[in-house]
């Protein structure tokens, strides 16, 4: 039972802080799913996700291009050009 407390207490934490940086809730929760609950790999995710969004790239496209690049900006980039 500890354990599962200390799991949910970093889940919380790493959802508040990913929050506080200006990433909307469900994408958060998406995001930490998506990556077992890394925090490091969730944020970078997010980051990327904002980042080709901002460059116009579809965001179902770029979800897809990252985990298949399991977050290699160069990487996904490259793979949504091609698309």
């Amino acid at each position: 039972p500890g354990c599962l407390l200390l799991q949910i207490l970093r889940y919380l934490g790493a959802c508040d802080r990913l929050l506080k940086q200006g990433y909307e809730e469900g994408q958060v929760e998406e995001a930490l799913e998506m990556f077992q609950y890394s925090e490091n790999k969730a944020a970078e995710f997010l980051r990327l996700l904002a980042q080709f969004n901002d460059m116009g790239f579809q965001q179902n496209e770029i979800k897809e291009v990252l985990l298949l690049c399991g977050n290699q900006r160069e990487k996904a980039l490259e793979e949504l050009v091609m698309k």
